[in-house]
């Protein structure tokens, strides 16, 4: 400033119109700086907004792209699902059915043996049947999530793989049953697969936990348990944090070696 107020002391500036010319080639200065500043200001936004889109279209195409995964993976359990209630479910009914006539005919000696056949026959068409439908997402839809984690919990200790526990706590009212309900199935019936599996486990406990404003999973095996940081991220484990992630429900998978698995889930209502 100091150097501007001297340029118009200076002597050699003596007449009105050399000022006025200095004073437009300063405000042309100033507007021409002004503008640098501004285009670089709105380039600045401009290029951010575009970072900003391209991540927002990454970020769309991935949960597109996980969506239209899960679709294909419920389509391809569904079509199992109906394959083996059709199909080997009918057979075993027939096999079933023709055992049943031929208990009349066979001798004292053999008929207690073949009285335990057909009743074989006939347990291993009732796991069927329901294995069949914990396939199928329709049946899931219309059971709800809590029913169909009770039906699998049936199915567990009916099996005699491990003794499951389902632990109800809060006012089951506040959940209303969604699309997103089928995903938090799929991810539980991923654990109890890996826990069966894998864990050597005896005890499997499932506590569901209603709040007005959430519903809180948690699901825990007494197996082996493994070393979270060093494990291999294998399907099983990646399927069920995407899956959490669609939902947008918060996930974590704690476990060390020697004191079984512990699976936490946490979904906001919508």
């Amino acid at each position: 400033m100091t150097n501007i107020i001297s340029l118009f002391q200076d002597p050699k500036i003596s007449t009105p119109a050399e000022r006025y010319l200095l004073v437009y080639m300063l405000g042309v200065l100033i507007i021409i700086t002004s503008l640098i500043i501004l285009f670089f200001i709105v380039f600045q936004k401009r290029k951010n907004k575009l970072l900003m889109d391209k991540i927002k279209q990454q970020q769309a195409f991935e949960e597109e792209l996980s969506q239209t995964q899960l679709e294909i993976q419920e389509q391809t359990l569904k079509n199992i699902g109906q394959e083996l209630h059709d199909n080997v479910g009918q057979i075993l009914s027939v096999a079933n059915m023709n055992l049943s006539i031929l208990s009349t005919q066979v001798s004292e000696d053999i008929k207690e043996s073949f009285v335990e056949t057909k009743d074989a026959v006939k347990e291993g068409l009732s796991e069927l049947r329901a294995l069949s439908k914990s396939l199928n997402s329709d049946v899931i839809a219309n059971k709800g999530l809590q029913q169909s984690i009770e039906n699998e919990v049936r199915r567990l200790n009916k099996l005699k793989l491990l003794s499951t526990d389902l632990e109800i706590r809060g006012n089951s009212d506040s959940y209303k049953d969604s699309k997103d309900s089928i995903i938090l199935f799929r991810i539980i019936q991923e654990f109890i697969s890996n826990t069966v599996k894998y864990s050597n486990a005896t005890k499997l406990i499932i506590e569901m936990n209603y709040k007005s404003d959430s519903l809180k999973i948690v699901a825990k095996d007494d197996g082996k348990g493994f070393d979270v940081a060093t494990a291999e991220k294998g399907s099983g484990l990646l399927n069920m944090q995407n899956r959490a992630t669609l939902i947008n429900a918060t996930y974590d998978l704690s476990s060390k070696p020697g004191d079984g698995v512990k699976l936490e889930l946490k979904y906001l209502y919508r």
